[in-house]
C-alpha cells in the first residue's frame, strides 16, 4: 500500500492526535519515525541500521541508513571502512556514524500494518504517562467526576481524560452510584500498573471530610483555622478537631457556620454522618476531656509512656462516654491518639480501696507491723518499702502516732526486708546461670537480672544483643486497636531511655563500641 497521506495530512493527522490525547505533538512525530523505521526495516532488511525523520515544519519525510566507520568490515549492512567514509566524508575517524540517504519506497500491507501498531502503542504510552504525570500531584486533593459504569460494587469514574476507581469498601455504607450521577471524592493514591495508571478515589477516608471542611469554610482555606485531627466512622458519625491561630476566631463556630450552614453542607456530601466539631488543645488532658463531648469528665489520669488515659465518669454518664457499640470512645481515642479506658466513680474508689488494701498488706508482710500502722503508711502515700528506705527520718516520725523510734525502727525493719529479698534473688540470680559481670553494669538490679535469666540473657554479650523492644515491650496499632507485646522488664517501672543505656553499657563492656566521650565543660580562669 502506498502512502496516501501528503505531508500536510501528514502532520494535520500528528496535530490531531496529540490534541485527542493531550499529549505533546513532538512524541506524536517521533512516534511516527519510529514505525516508519520499523517499516523501512522490513524493506531493506532486520541488519540496516535505518533512521527516519520527518520535518516538523514540512511533513517531509527522509530514509538514512546508518554505518559505523570501522577499520576492518565484518558486516556490510552496518559498517563501512574508513578509506570508504572519507569519500563521504573527508573528516570521519573510527568510532563515527556515516549516513547514507535511502530512496522513498512503497509500503506494503504487512508492513503499513506495523507501523500503525508501533504508532498506537506509542501513543497509549504517552498518554498514559501524561496521566500519571498529571494526578501524581494530585494525591490528597478533592475531585469531581462523572460516574461511568459500576462492576462487582466498585464504581469507575469518568474524570474527563482519565478513568478513576472507588473500591467498594471506600465508598460509604448504603451509598448508591448509577451511570451520570456527579461524584465528589479523595484522591488518595496513584499507581503505575501495566494496564496503565490507576488513580484511586475514597469517600470514606478520614481527610475526605477535612478537604470538604476547607471548602465550605474560607477561614481554613486561608489558613486561620487549622485541622488537626479527624476520625470517622464513615456515614455514621465524625469527630474532627479545629485550631485557630487567631484568638478573636472561634474556630468551632467558624465550622459550624450561620445556623449550622457550613458543618450541614458537608454532612449532606457524606450522606447524613454526624460530625462532632471539638476545639484541639495542646494539652492532652484537655483534648481528651473534648473528644469524649457530649459525656462529662470528672477525673483523667495520664501515663504518657504507654500512651494510655484513664478517664472517670459520673456513673449515669457512662454509657454516654462509651457511645453505641463504643463508637464515642473509639473515634475520641482515634482522634487524640491516646488509648482510653473509661470508669465510672463507683469503679474508681473501689479500684482505689483495692490498690490502698494490697499496699496494707504489703507493709504488713514485709515490716511485720500491725494493720493500723500499715494503713498509716499506706494513707501518707508510700507505695513500697523501697520509698520508706530512701525517706528521711523526719519525715516518717512526723506522721501521727510516731516517733523518732518507731520511724527509725520502721526504716530498719525495711532495710533488713530488702536486704533479704537482694539476698534471695542473687541466689535465684545464680541458680538461673546469669554471670556476675553483668553486676558491674551501672542501673541493673537484681530484679532486672533474673528477669533476663528467665529469658536466656545471661552474659554480657547476651544483653548487647538485645534491642531495646525486647526489654521493655512495643506497642502497635491492629484493628484500630492498641496492642502492647510484653518484654523482659514487663512489671518493672523502666522506660526505654533507661533500657537504651543498660544495652549500650553492655556494649561498651563487651568491646563492641568504644564508650563515648564526654566533652567537658571549660573551667574559667581565675582571676588573678
Amino acid at each position: 500500500m502506498a502512502i496516501s497521506a501528503n505531508r500536510l495530512e501528514l502532520l494535520q493527522i500528528a496535530d490531531a492526535v496529540a490534541r485527542e490525547k493531550s499529549i505533546p505533538r513532538e512524541i506524536v512525530l517521533s512516534s511516527m519515525e519510529d514505525a516508519l523505521q520499523k517499516a523501512a526495516r522490513s524493506r531493506y532488511g532486520q541488519e540496516t541500521e535505518v533512521r527516519a525523520d520527518i520535518n516538523p515544519k514540512t511533513g517531509e519525510i527522509r530514509f538514512s541508513r546508518l554505518l559505523l566507520v570501522v577499520d576492518q568490515v565484518e558486516n556490510d549492512a552496518t559498517q563501512i571502512t574508513l578509506a570508504e567514509a572519507h569519500r563521504k566524508n573527508p573528516a570521519a575517524q573510527v568510532g563515527d556514524w556515516i549516513a547514507e540517504t535511502l530512496p522513498p519506497f512503497d509500503f506494503g500491507r504487512i508492513p503499513a500494518q506495523s507501523a500503525k501498531q508501533v504508532i498506537v502503542q506509542k501513543v497509549r504510552e504517552a498518554e498514559r504517562d501524561r496521566q500519571y504525570q498529571e494526578y501524581k500531584d494530585r494525591i490528597g486533593e478533592i475531585i469531581n467526576g462523572v460516574v461511568k459504569r459500576v462492576e462487582y460494587g466498585n464504581v469507575i469514574v469518568d474524570l474527563g481524560k482519565s478513568e478513576a476507581i472507588i473500591r467498594r469498601d471506600e465508598l460509604i455504607p448504603r451509598e448508591m452510584f448509577r451511570p451520570g450521577d456527579r461524584v465528589r471524592a479523595f484522591v488518595y493514591d496513584v499507581r503505575r500498573e501495566q494496564r496503565g495508571p490507576q488513580i484511586f478515589l475514597s469517600r470514606t477516608h478520614p481527610q475526605f471530610m477535612a478537604k470538604l471542611f476547607g471548602q465550605e469554610v474560607p477561614e481554613i482555606y486561608d489558613g486561620i483555622i487549622e485541622v488537626k485531627s479527624v476520625a470517622r466512622d464513615p456515614g455514621s458519625r465524625a469527630k474532627i478537631a479545629v485550631t485557630s491561630r487567631d484568638s478573636s476566631i472561634d474556630p468551632v463556630g467558624a465550622c459550624v457556620g450561620m445556623r449550622g450552614s457550613r458543618v450541614q453542607a458537608v454532612v449532606n456530601e457524606l450522606q447524613g454522618e454526624k460530625i462532632d466539631i471539638i476545639p484541639w488543645s495542646p494539652d492532652a488532658a484537655t483534648f481528651i476531656v473534648n473528644a469524649l463531648q457530649p459525656a462529662e469528665v470528672v477525673k483523667v489520669v495520664l501515663d504518657e509512656d504507654s500512651a494510655r488515659i484513664e478517664v472517670v465518669v459520673p456513673d449515669d454518664q457512662l454509657s454516654l462516654a462509651i457511645g453505641r457499640r463504643g463508637q464515642n470512645v473509639r473515634l475520641a481515642s482515634q482522634l487524640t491518639g491516646w488509648d482510653i479506658d473509661i470508669l465510672t466513680e463507683a469503679e474508681e474508689s473501689e479500684r482505689r480501696q483495692k490498690e490502698f488494701a494490697q499496699r496494707t498488706e504489703a507493709f504488713m508482710s514485709a515490716l511485720d507491723v500491725d494493720e493500723t500502722v500499715a494503713q498509716l503508711l499506706a494513707s501518707e502515700g508510700f507505695r513500697s518499702v523501697e520509698e520508706l528506705t530512701f525517706v528521711d527520718i523526719s519525715e516518717l516520725s512526723s506522721i501521727e502516732g510516731f516517733d523518732e523510734e518507731t520511724a527509725e525502727e520502721i526504716q530498719n525493719r525495711a532495710r533488713n526486708y530488702l536486704a533479704a529479698l537482694e539476698a534471695e534473688l542473687d541466689a535465684k540470680r545464680r541458680e538461673l546461670g546469669v554471670a556476675d559481670e553483668l553486676l558491674e553494669i551501672e542501673g541493673i538490679t537484681s530484679t532486672m537480672l533474673v528477669k533476663l535469666g528467665e529469658n536466656e540473657v545471661k552474659t554480657v554479650e547476651d544483653l548487647a544483643g538485645c534491642a531495646t523492644d525486647d526489654l521493655v515491650g512495643w506497642t502497635e496499632r491492629k484493628d484500630n486497636e492498641t496492642v502492647k507485646t510484653p518484654g523482659y522488664f514487663d512489671g518493672l517501672e523502666i522506660t526505654r531511655e533507661d533500657a537504651e543505656a543498660l544495652i549500650m553499657a553492655a556494649r561498651v563492656k563487651a568491646g563492641w563500641i568504644e564508650a563515648p566521650v564526654v566533652a567537658e565543660e571549660p573551667t574559667e580562669p581565675a582571676e588573678g
